[in-house]
């Protein structure tokens, strides 16, 4: 089934994170979820803070390769999918304690509120946070 199969490549500022075929890919926009196949119309999106599935078997049978994704933009193409990405994480590059206690600092920011609070950058580091404990489940 390799006439199912397109190219992903997703790099982020720091290396070249994944270079390789898929049949399908899965991942997070600031619009919601979508997911690709080969032949997708051609678009751009911004990516916001998700799970990336990879899925490299044709008929997808096999669990999907994960990776974490924080911010960025996807450019879809009918044989190729680039997504570039501010950071890009495997899962075994994560550390659980370190990804909990960002959650409390970002949950009790927002909830505190106060002068001086960027909201913004508190949403987005909890976005951070949940998407990096989702993907040790």
């Amino acid at each position: 089934m390799e006439e199912n199969l397109f190219d992903l490549e997703i790099i982020s500022p720091d290396r070249q994170f994944y270079v390789g075929k898929v049949s399908f890919v899965e991942l997070t926009t600031t619009e919601g979820n979508i997911g690709v196949y080969k032949k997708h119309i051609p678009m751009t999106c911004i990516l916001a803070p998700g799970m990336v599935k990879m899925y490299e078997d044709a008929t997808q049978s096999v669990e999907p390769k994960k990776a974490i994704v924080h911010a960025g933009f996807v450019t879809i193409l009918p044989e190729s999918v680039t997504i570039m990405a501010e950071i890009a994480e495997w899962p075994d590059e994560i550390d659980i304690n370190r990804a909990e206690e960002a959650r409390i600092r970002a949950e009790r920011r927002i909830n505190t509120g106060g002068e001086g609070i960027d909201m913004d950058r508190a949403e987005a580091a909890l976005r951070r946070s949940l998407a990096r404990i989702e993907s040790l489940k």
